[in-house]
């Protein structure tokens, strides 16, 4: 006999993710910004000039949708990206005057959402989460290498 739908880890994770990234997406409908955009864009304002390859890695995403994005970001005034000299195919990616001022109205939306989603966890609850998660991912990723649980995956 199998487990039960509600056992499996992934069913839940997906359906918090789905969740938190739609309260997101409806949240910044106004500025603009999908959610994958806005994960893009609080790489940007932490540190810029990360390059495209950065960036898919940074977040484990196909550099061919990060190149969508970023192209999409840049048309609409957020980001600029500038080839760089020592090879002409990759550029880094900075955040323009518009996306300075996106972050002043974004930021306290997204840490406002991040309060509402830990609302009554306390510290070492969150920690303990997190630790947790991190675990997970880490076996995730030690299944997906060892092939025993997505046999044929190729990354």
């Amino acid at each position: 006999m199998h487990a039960a739908f509600e056992d499996y880890i992934g069913i839940h994770l997906r359906n918090a993710h789905l969740t938190i990234a739609n309260c997101i997406k409806h949240q910044l409908l106004p500025y603009q910004l999908a959610p994958e955009q806005n994960l893009i864009m609080l790489l940007l304002w932490k540190q810029d000039g990360w390059n495209q390859n950065e960036i898919a890695e940074k977040l484990n995403k196909d550099k061919t949708n990060i190149a969508r994005m970023l192209l999409n970001l840049e048309q609409k005034g957020f980001v600029r990206r500038v080839v760089q000299s020592e090879d002409r195919r990759y550029f880094n990616v900075y955040v323009t005057e518009n996306g300075k001022k996106l972050e002043e109205q974004v930021i306290p939306i997204i840490e406002e959402a991040n309060r509402q989603f830990c609302k009554d966890i306390d510290e070492q609850e969150l920690k303990e989460f997190l630790r947790i998660l991190s675990k997970i991912r880490t076996n995730a990723s030690t299944a997906i290498m060892k092939k025993k649980v997505c046999d044929g995956y190729e990354k």
